[in-house]
């Protein structure tokens, strides 16, 4: 099998580990990564739409009350605010909050 068409990994400098790999996930702008700015903010604006829950718990992806997995649609709703927040302030510095 050809291994030429296989991605070469990427390469860590000195002292990183994989918790800095990991974290470096959070801290990348999802627009770096290939979507379009206006769809992460568009995202974003879903997550924090959907956490106000202007419809008092009638409009609920996953119900609270089951165990261990009925938070999940809010978790998820924080994670596509997070990104937006990162997409907002890389772009605002220029830079990645990664770098």
């Amino acid at each position: 099998m050809n291994n030429s068409s296989l991605p070469e990994p990427e390469r860590r400098s000195e002292g990183e580990t994989p918790e800095t790999d990991r974290l470096r996930f959070f801290t990348t702008p999802l627009s770096r990564r290939g979507l379009p700015v206006w769809l992460v903010y568009l995202l974003s604006l879903l997550g924090v739409i959907y956490l106000l829950n202007p419809t008092l718990g009638v409009f609920e992806l996953v119900p609270d009350n089951l165990p261990f997995i009925g938070n999940l649609d809010e978790g998820a709703a924080v994670l596509l605010i997070w990104f937006g927040l990162v997409e907002f302030l890389s772009g605002k510095k220029g830079a990645p909050l990664s770098d």
